[in-house]
């Protein structure tokens, strides 16, 4: 989805900017940290190029910045939010144009209070992200915690939750929160649904049910309308950018975008401001830095603000599955969680 939604942003802004032709390079991490750096260190050195963007995942992000950061190129996250990028190791050329690891789960422990939730049981992959996703939702849930599990990460990441199911079915908890990105999201969806806690433990998560999943569940014949889950992006978001987005992106490839595209769309627009910005002196550092900081590009969000980290200002919501006049899953939303929310990490942020 991402490298989808950056072929799309180049394709619908005429593949230049600032009359320099558009050249994006993908490389694959592997889904390993060592593997991130080498194919940074790569983009840096070998093909010199002038902005690093993407990272999926934050252990390769944290692994990769310092490569890319030193070699004073722009760093931009497609997706991955670190808690440690967003405080003590914010730098002034790293940028977001996702969130940090932290709001999407404060959204939703702020959601579990106001319709009333009083107990939780927690499961999330033993990673960074794993572990600013539990941190976020323990920060604001009002409730008790009845149990917790961090489980197997990386390349042979865990897929059985049936012992963790069974802990927090004798927990007591009221409900289960999870953040399963991914494959894993899928299975951990299908075991609980078999395990029969959908009428027992209802189910609220954070990056588990979504776009890339919606589609597998439907053909799997799970039925999953009704899920909810925070984000800070949907497919019926009304601005004028995300309309031209999802409208060309399900043209293009004829499926709904997700959040990973959303952000990715974004990223190639903010970088085209800050080129634009410039008048293509790809040598003024300085100039693009300072254009980027303004965000005054057309985002699908809308307008936000960039933090003093350079994370996103931006609304939190609360979205639902349903199925759209076709009959396809997608997703709506039907509150707001936070309005032009700031992460918790960015008063621990002194520039350098």
């Amino acid at each position: 989805d991402m490298k989808d939604a950056v072929e799309l942003a180049v394709e619908d802004i005429g593949g230049k900017m600032a009359g320099h032709p558009v050249e994006v390079i993908f490389e694959d991490d592997g889904f390993k940290p060592e593997v991130g750096k080498q194919k940074t260190d790569k983009l840096v050195k070998q093909d010199d190029v002038d902005f690093i963007a993407g990272f999926i995942w934050s252990h390769v992000l944290l692994a990769s910045s310092k490569s890319a950061l030193d070699s004073g190129k722009f760093l931009i996250s497609s997706n991955a939010g670190p808690s440690q990028l967003a405080g003590k190791f914010c730098h002034k050329n790293f940028f977001s144009t996702s969130w940090q690891n932290d709001q999407t789960p404060m959204a939703l422990g702020e959601v579990l209070n106001k319709i009333g939730i009083k107990s939780i049981y927690i499961m999330a992959p033993n990673y960074a992200a794993g572990k600013d996703m539990v941190a976020g939702v323990e920060r604001t849930f009002k409730g008790e915690i009845k149990g917790k599990d961090f489980t197997k990460w990386g390349a042979d990441a865990q897929l059985d939750f049936s012992a963790e199911l069974a802990k927090a079915k004798s927990s007591g908890a009221e409900a289960i929160f999870v953040f399963y990105p991914g494959k894993a999201g899928s299975a951990f969806v299908q075991q609980y649904q078999q395990a029969g806690l959908q009428s027992e433990m209802p189910l609220y998560s954070v990056f588990t049910v979504d776009e890339i999943a919606l589609p597998q569940f439907q053909k799997a014949g799970m039925d999953v309308t009704g899920a909810r889950e925070t984000m800070f992006w949907s497919a019926d978001l009304d601005t004028p950018q995300n309309k031209q987005f999802v409208s060309n992106f399900r043209k293009k490839y004829g499926r709904y975008p997700s959040y990973y595209a959303a952000q990715s769309y974004d990223t190639i627009y903010l970088i085209k401001s800050a080129v634009e910005a410039v008048k293509g002196n790809l040598d003024d550092i300085d100039g693009m830095r300072a254009a980027m900081e303004k965000a005054e590009f057309p985002s699908v969000r809308g307008k936000f603000n960039y933090g003093n980290n350079h994370m996103p200002i931006q609304n939190f919501y609360l979205r639902e599955v349903v199925k759209d006049a076709d009959g396809n899953y997608t997703t709506k939303i039907i509150d707001t969680a936070y309005q032009n929310h700031q992460d918790v990490y960015a008063k621990t942020c002194q520039m350098n």
